[in-house]
């Protein structure tokens, strides 16, 4: 039984030979038609080939067999895990209702320059905590003298800080009481800025205490022997519960 295609080209060759028109013109409709028909099956191949190689390139590595030329996906291609919400930074948490402020961490504060109250601002870092005292009603968020406490492995932090102020010829070795120490100005500023007033007291072999006078405080305080001389209250009263 004649093709289709093979009809068509009894016929035409009939219709032509009638007209009289060109002897190629049957041979160029089949070709047009021949180069369209497989223009079509080879843009319907590709598609075909596009939806199968997606999920094809998702698997991966998955199983495939061949069963009679054609080819089969045995594996179930699995979901990507989806998490839509990004790590959120956690603030680290407070040392709690301090009450007075007196007693935070393992050490208990026995004194205070007058009018100074606990500003209900602390830190803790667990072997790294820290608290911050200022004026009644001052809501501009400035301290008046902040306490850091290092305990543990974080001591050797305040051991290479002493080290460098050493190194740069900045601050000089105190006693408090039968406790050593050093004293010396903190983050002075080539601008002109005051820097902070500190003194770092050795509470223990793992305990180390960071005492700070802000700038603003100690212009309000005087000169430097009388900041001196509250850092130095300020260490005697502490107290390791350690």
């Amino acid at each position: 039984m004649p093709t289709l295609e093979e009809e068509l080209l009894r016929l035409m060759t009939e219709e032509t030979a009638r007209l009289h028109a060109a002897p190629d013109l049957v041979e160029r409709v089949v070709r047009g038609s021949r180069r369209r028909r497989t223009r079509s099956r080879i843009a319907a191949l590709s598609a075909s080939v596009a939806v199968v190689a997606a999920p094809v390139a998702y698997m991966g590595m998955g199983a495939a067999t061949t069963t009679g030329g054609e080819v089969t996906i045995s594996a179930t291609p699995e979901p990507p895990a989806i998490d839509d919400v990004p790590p959120q930074p956690s603030e680290p948490p407070t040392l709690g209702d301090l009450g007075d402020g007196k007693a935070f961490g393992h050490v208990k504060v026995g004194y205070l320059p007058e009018r100074l109250i606990w500003s209900r601002w602390s830190v803790n870092f667990g072997d790294k905590y820290s608290t911050a005292y200022g004026y009644e009603g001052d809501d501009s968020g400035f301290y008046r003298v902040q306490i850091y406490m290092y305990e543990q492995a974080t001591v050797e932090e305040v051991a290479d800080r002493i080290a460098a102020h050493r190194d740069e010829g900045e601050g000089e070795e105190v006693t408090v009481g039968d406790r050593t120490g050093y004293l010396v100005v903190q983050d002075v500023g080539e601008d002109g800025m005051k820097g902070t007033p500190t003194l770092f007291l050795k509470m223990g072999e793992r305990q180390w205490a960071e005492i700070m006078i802000s700038p603003v405080y100690a212009g309000e305080l005087g000169d430097a022997d009388a900041v001196t001389a509250e850092l130095r209250r300020i260490a005697e009263g502490l107290t390791s519960t350690l």
